[in-house]
């Protein structure tokens, strides 16, 4: 039955609108917008002093509640997929670390024999950060496993995971790069850039080949010099690429977040977590892939070396942090964590924004940027506890 979301303000693709109703249709979809003094013939859901926002889109996240996407079986993931709804996420990309061909392969295809299957936060693709990088900044990536790109191997796990696999995160350093990055665009997959020693000129060429994006921008990376600009000034200085940022003051200080967002423009940072399977779990001993791994202090890291692993972030909570830390308005926080990823990934037309005939995946939030509700399909599926 369609009905009618009433609240004090609506985070729509082109404009925040104040007041006014939100169709929902039948179909689970997105109908129209009508302003305060429109009111609309119908049931009225009435949320008085809250804000609604599509749904959150996490394209770079490892686990979950004790499931990670390198071990889980499909049980696990659908754990994945219905926790990341208490996340404030409605879509997401699985994504694996460096790991052998075999398992690698195996991952590609399980996700394919279950597509459409998850029960939560709806699986858009999947993400493969590795195993192309290389290893002195493979942070919490086992080097044993690392190669130069191969778009025939690339092509195999494609094949896999029945065209799943959307996203691939790669250091442009490794010989081969540009031609590879020129292929996997040309089958319209995302390449980003991470995970390297890369000077400004192999970066800048991966850019001109085809690469559109930097993979948790600043980490794993080379320190930014203004004589030695490298791949984090290849980042800044390409106007039309966009930025993966990890906003936990941990992986990034406020100042580098905040120089980050300005100098790229809020259309071109895309907030990920990296959250790894110690997400919404106590502190402790877990494992990212094969290595292993302790968190405290909101913070995960190598028992051995005591790099940063991932992180325990949700997406939720990046958005409320850049708002709280006067960084970014609101309506800017909610297009970095929804419209961004969507499109960053090529998958706009799936999911990231409030317009007519899409999903209605979408949120209900506080003034604070709290989490209230989460809606998939028009239907509500995980609401606070008061």
């Amino acid at each position: 039955m369609t009905y009618y979301i009433h609240a004090a303000k609506f985070f729509l693709k082109n404009r925040t609108e104040f007041g006014g109703y939100l169709e929902v249709t039948d179909e689970g979809k997105f109908g129209f917008y009508y302003p305060e003094n429109e009111k609309p013939n119908g049931k009225i859901k009435e949320y008085p002093g809250k804000a609604v926002a599509p749904g959150y889109v996490d394209t770079h996240i490892h686990g979950l509640l004790n499931e990670d996407v390198m071990k889980s079986n499909w049980q696990g993931i659908n754990k994945i997929s219905e926790g990341l709804l208490a996340a404030g996420v409605t879509s997401w990309l699985p994504t694996t670390i460096t790991a052998s061909n075999d398992t690698l392969t195996n991952i590609c295809k399980m996700f394919a024999e279950h597509r459409g299957q998850e029960r939560g936060a709806k699986i858009q693709g999947l993400h493969f950060e590795g195993p192309f990088f290389t290893p002195e900044h493979g942070g919490a990536e086992n080097p044993k496993y690392m190669v130069d790109p191969d778009i025939k191997l690339f092509d195999g796990w494609r094949k896999a995971s029945d065209n799943m696999l959307i996203k691939i995160s790669m250091a442009p350093e490794r010989e081969g790069s540009c031609e590879f990055i020129r292929e996997a665009v040309k089958e319209g997959v995302t390449v980003s850039l991470g995970h390297s020693s890369s000077n400004f000129e192999d970066a800048n060429n991966a850019v001109n080949a085809g690469a559109s994006m930097f993979t948790h921008t600043y980490n794993g990376m080379n320190y930014l010099s203004q004589h030695t600009p490298n791949i984090i000034g290849a980042a800044f200085s390409s106007r039309l690429t966009d930025c993966e940022l990890i906003a936990d003051g941990h992986h990034v200080e406020i100042p580098a977040l905040r120089a980050l967002i300005q100098a790229k423009g809020y259309e071109h940072i895309c907030l990920i977590t990296d959250c790894m399977q110690a997400g919404m779990m106590p502190d402790g001993n877990y494992m990212l892939g094969e290595l292993p791994v302790y968190v405290k202090d909101g913070m995960a890291r190598l028992v051995n070396g005591n790099n940063l692993a991932g992180s325990i972030l949700l997406l939720k909570d990046a958005v409320k942090n850049l708002v709280d830390w006067d960084i970014v308005s609101r309506e800017d926080a909610v297009m970095m964590a929804s419209y961004v990823p969507a499109k960053s990934s090529k998958i706009l037309n799936r999911c990231g924004v409030i317009a007519p005939d899409r999903a209605a995946d979408f949120l209900i939030l506080n003034n604070d940027m709290t989490l209230v509700e989460t809606y998939l399909d028009g239907v509500s599926r995980y609401k606070v506890e008061k």
